[in-house]
């Protein structure tokens, strides 16, 4: 039997931390090793757990959830840990730059409770939590975004590469990229693993930022 998914819960709201947490506790393959009310306590408590997923609130006292998941995702012993953002406001300035800071997703709190052990359960197998439809909303909340670009310079890829960071960009599916690029959906697979490598990103939607921020989408 594999070892249950270890998450810790961070959100500033006694019933909703309380609620997850039975929900999550609840499930046969998940354990819930930490619950924490505000960013600094949430990042003094992963650093010392080091579970796998942290669902995180972004409107808490002291230290918000943007900069808490800033700090876990810069301490390279939590490389494995994947930070997935606990929102009631949708795609909004917080979610964004939470997403910036390492993020791997976000979740609105009144998601169903199924789908939300879903949702862990997807990060956990290290795949996107967003779907193509919310990451083409992403694409287009981020383009309209007041945020400037940074021009950051992408590194060295081929020319198969950009194609498929250019399409991820506008929010297709592995699927739609290769009907688009004549390849099999393995194939685009292996180049999203590759370009997640090379960019430093753990999920799909830091592949859009990281096009949009070089100026590579628009």
């Amino acid at each position: 039997m594999n070892e249950p998914i270890r998450v810790v819960v961070v959100d500033d709201q006694e019933l909703v931390l309380a609620g997850f947490a039975a929900l999550l506790s609840g499930a046969p393959d998940m354990t819930v090793v930490g619950q924490a009310r505000q960013g600094e306590e949430a990042v003094r408590l992963v650093r010392t757990t080091r579970p796998d997923v942290v669902l995180m609130d972004v409107r808490m006292p002291v230290l918000d959830g943007i900069e808490a998941t800033r700090r876990i995702s810069a301490d390279a012993g939590l490389a494995a840990t994947r930070v997935v953002i606990l929102t009631t406001f949708g795609l909004d300035e917080y979610v964004f730059g939470a997403l910036r800071a390492g993020a791997v997703g976000f979740l609105l709190k009144d998601t169903p409770p199924e789908d939300l052990l879903r949702a862990v359960r997807v990060v956990m197998a290290g795949e996107s939590l967003l779907s193509p439809s919310i990451t083409r909303r992403l694409v287009e909340v981020f383009a309209d975004s007041p945020a400037p670009r940074q021009g950051q310079a992408l590194p060295d890829l081929t020319d198969r590469e950009v194609d498929v960071l250019t399409l991820v960009a506008q929010g297709l599916s592995n699927a739609d990229i290769a009907a688009r690029l004549h390849i099999g959906p393995a194939t685009v697979k292996t180049y999203v693993s590759r370009l997640l490598t090379k960019l430093g990103g753990t999920a799909r939607v830091h592949l859009v930022i990281a096009a949009y921020e070089s100026g590579l989408a628009s």
